[in-house]
C-alpha cells in the first residue's frame, strides 16, 4: 500500500502538498468558470461604465469619467411658490380658483440660470400648503425601476419567507404521504421561470383568463374581469404572487432541513414545561432556526433583485412602467438599445446596492454576546 502512494505522488512532494495540489486541480473548472463567466465580466463591465462604449457605433470609445453615473444617479428637488401679482400681492388663481405656480420647463431648460435643473425631468411632486415641491431626476424610468425593486423586494422577502416557514412546519411532521405533500410544493421551483411566466399570463388574461373565470364563478356572475397586467394598480401585485408560488418550495425546504436540525428533547422539555404551540416556537423553534433564517433572507433578497424575466415575459415593464425593474433596464439598454457603458453602470450600481444590503443584513443578524 505504501508502495503504491509513493507511486502516485509527484516527486518532491509531501502527503499535505500532494492532497493540496488535488484540491486545487479538482477546483480548477469551476475557477475558471467564475473566472470566465463572472468575475471578469463583471470587472469588464465595471472598466466600460466609464466610457461610452456602445454595442455597434463608428465612433471610437472615449473616457468619460463620472458622467454615466452622474446622468443615471442625478436627483434634485424643486420647490417653487405660487406666484403673486406684484400691484395687489394677492395670489394670482386659475379659472378653477386655483393658485398658479411658474412653469417647470423654465427651470429646465434654461442652463445658463439654473444649471442644476437643466435637462432634469419630474419624477414625481408633492404640495404643502401653498408651495409645490418637484422630485428631479436625470434619469426617471431608471428611478421608477429602482423604487420598484426595493418594493418587490421589501413585499417579496417577509411573505415568501414566512409563507415558506409556514409550509416547512406544516410539513416537518411524521404523517402518512407526507412526501407526497413535500414533493407537490416543491414542483414549481423545478420548472423554468420562464414557463412560469407564460403560463401565469394566460391565468392573468383580461379576457379569458383562469383567474377572473374562477372569481366570476365563485361571485356568481359579479365580479367583473380585470386585465391583470395592464391595469397600473394590479400589474406589480401581479407578479409578485406568481413570484411567490414559484420559489417558495425551494425556500421550504431550506426551513424544513433546518427544523429537522432542532433536537427533540427541546420540544419535550417545553411540553413538561407546559408551554403552549407560541411559546415552543418563541422559545425553541425560532432560536433554533436562527442561522437558516439569515441564510434565507439573504438567498431570497438576492434573488428579489434579479427580478427579470416575469417582467420581460409578462409585462415589458409597463403598464406606465410600474414594473420596471433594475435588470431589465439594464438588458434593455444594453443591448435593446446597444448602449454598453449605460448597462454596464446600472449592473455596477445593482451590485454596490446588494453588496451594501447583504453586509447591511449580516451585521444586523449577527450573533451577539
Amino acid at each position: 500500500m505504501a508502495s503504491l502512494q509513493n507511486t502516485t505522488k509527484p516527486s518532491g512532494l509531501n502527503q499535505d502538498q500532494h492532497e493540496a495540489l488535488v484540491g486545487w486541480l479538482m477546483a480548477m473548472p469551476v475557477i475558471v468558470l467564475l473566472l470566465t463567466f463572472l468575475i471578469v465580466p463583471f470587472f469588464m463591465a465595471f472598466g466600460m461604465s466609464f466610457t461610452n462604449q456602445r454595442l455597434i457605433s463608428g465612433n471610437p470609445t472615449e473616457f468619460v469619467g463620472l458622467r454615466n453615473f452622474q446622468d443615471l444617479l442625478t436627483v434634485q428637488l424643486l420647490t417653487l411658490d405660487p406666484l403673486v401679482d406684484e400691484t395687489s400681492g394677492e395670489l394670482l388663481r386659475d379659472e378653477a380658483g386655483n393658485p398658479t405656480y411658474p412653469k417647470l420647463r423654465d427651470y429646465t431648460r434654461d442652463e445658463e440660470t439654473y444649471p442644476q435643473y437643466f435637462r432634469l425631468q419630474e419624477w414625481f411632486s408633492f404640495q404643502r400648503n401653498n408651495s409645490i415641491t418637484y422630485v428631479l431626476a436625470s434619469d426617471v424610468v431608471f428611478m421608477i425601476a429602482l423604487f420598484n425593486t426595493f418594493f418587490f423586494v421589501v413585499v417579496i422577502a417577509p411573505v415568501q419567507g414566512g409563507l415558506a416557514l409556514l409550509l416547512a412546519m406544516m410539513l416537518n411532521q411524521k404523517l402518512p404521504g407526507i412526501n407526497v405533500f413535500r414533493t407537490i410544493y416543491f414542483m414549481p421551483v423545478v420548472v423554468s421561470m420562464v414557463v412560469v411566466a407564460l403560463l401565469w399570463r394566460f391565468i392573468y388574461d383580461g379576457s379569458n383568463g383562469v383567474l377572473n373565470t374562477l372569481l366570476a364563478t365563485l361571485t356568481f356572475g359579479g365580479f367583473k374581469p380585470v386585465d391583470w397586467l395592464a391595469n397600473p394598480q394590479t400589474a406589480m401585485p401581479a407578479l409578485m404572487a406568481m413570484s411567490v408560488w414559484q420559489a417558495v418550495g425551494f425556500h421550504m425546504v431550506i426551513w424544513l432541513a433546518g427544523l429537522q436540525t432542532i433536537p427533540t428533547l427541546l420540544y419535550e422539555a417545553a411540553n413538561v414545561e407546559g408551554a403552549d404551540w407560541w411559546q415552543k416556537f418563541r422559545f425553541v423553534t425560532w432560536p433554533g432556526l436562527r442561522n437558516t433564517a439569515v441564510f434565507v433572507l439573504i438567498i431570497i433578497t438576492m434573488q428579489a433583485f434579479g427580478l427579470f424575466t416575469q417582467v420581460d415575459i409578462m409585462t415589458r415593464g409597463g403598464p406606465v412602467d410600474t414594473t420596471q425593474s433594475v435588470v431589465y433596464q439594464m438588458v434593455q439598454r444594453g443591448y435593446g438599445k446597444y448602449d454598453i457603458s449605460g448597462g454596464s453602470t446600472i449592473s455596477v450600481v445593482l451590485f454596490f446596492i446588494v453588496l451594501a444590503i447583504s453586509l447591511l443584513q449580516r451585521y444586523l443578524t449577527r450573533e451577539k454576546n
